[in-house]
């Protein structure tokens, strides 16, 4: 099991060395940074100081090898609008953005796991495909669209909730969060439904098929027999054999809920990664791009990690195949 565990993080090592590099590479072809720190009209002597107090006069693989020097220790550079350190104003939006993910990924279970159960047990009512058709739908509306239809509607036309911004925040056993205020729910309510829409629709389908693949097997057939009733056959057998595939799914899929929250909090305004990385593209601050481009492979380095170890764990023909990506 050690050997496994030391295989694979170190996959994950050359993994995030090569994404480095193809990340700096990429994000150093767009655009000349200069152009938007100092004045258009500005003496050539001027922009080639500018140019110079930023390190951008020297060669590309000069300036990768003084990045890859400095996020040795965890220096992923500065930001240059905010002069701040890049991995410190990730780590300042990290928390708004996880809240984010993590409202929408429980949105998603609790709205989606009984639909789908439903949809599996009733395949052919009228119900069930109300709910397939609607996860198809909840899969093709495009999350901006559908995230300025929740504004026109709950905020202006309604006035019910607000139309941007994380909302009042309290701190509860350390963790700070705007949950724990009811401005913070209303201001969260509108931007975790959005951004769960997809997930909803995941959810659906996933309890629905494995619902489906379960009732159809032998124990279940024999529960039945023995005259147990519905309601205890779905609590102590079905559920405990969909659970597990629809939670391993989801584990990963929460990488994907905070590394593309970017449109959700560009729509509502939210104060998270998103809008810093989109803020920072707009005005070509390379550190900060290239800090979230790696935050985001890191993170879903370590789900993929975490989610292969508990698999070596609970089946060993995982460890000796040493396959499971």
């Amino acid at each position: 099991m050690l050997t496994f565990a030391i295989k694979r993080i170190m996959q994950s090592v050359v993994v995030l060395f090569v994404m480095s590099l193809i990340v700096f590479s990429m994000v150093n072809l767009i655009g000349d940074p200069v152009d938007m720190l100092v004045n258009p009209e500005s003496l050539p002597e001027e922009i080639d100081r500018v140019r110079q107090d930023f390190g951008l006069d020297q060669p590309v693989h000069i300036q990768y090898w003084k990045f890859l020097a400095g996020a040795m220790s965890g220096d992923l550079g500065n930001s240059f609008i905010f002069g701040r350190p890049a991995l410190t104003l990730i780590i300042e939006r990290f928390p708004a953005t996880l809240e984010l993910a993590t409202s929408a990924l429980i949105i998603a279970i609790i709205v989606g796991l009984p639909l789908g159960i439903y949809a599996g047990l009733n395949p052919d009512g009228w119900g069930a495909r109300i709910i397939m058709g609607g996860s198809v739908l909840g899969i093709s509306i495009p999350t901006f669209w559908l995230g300025l239809m929740m504004i026109i509607v709950f905020s202006v036309l309604l006035g019910w909730l607000p139309v941007s911004g994380r909302g009042e925040t309290a701190n509860f056993l350390g963790i700070e969060s705007s949950i724990f205020t009811l401005d913070g729910l209303r201001h969260l309510i509108m931007p975790a439904f959005n951004l769960a829409l997809f997930k909803i629709s995941v959810v659906i389908r996933l309890a629905r098929a494995g619902v489906e693949e379960v009732m159809a097997l032998d124990f279940i057939k024999f529960a039945r027999a023995r005259g147990l009733s519905s309601q205890r056959i779905v609590r102590s057998h079905l559920l405990p054999n969909i659970l597990i595939p629809i939670i391993t799914v989801l584990a990963i899929e929460f990488g994907t809920l905070i590394a593309f929250a970017t449109v959700t909090e560009s729509v509502f305004a939210w104060p998270g990664l998103g809008k810093l990385v989109i803020d920072a593209i707009v005005n070509l601050d390379r550190p900060i791009v290239v800090a979230y481009l790696l935050f985001v492979v890191t993170l879903f380095l370590v789900l993929n990690l975490i989610v292969d170890i508990i698999y070596a764990a609970l089946d060993p023909r995982v460890r000796f195949q040493g396959d499971v990506l």
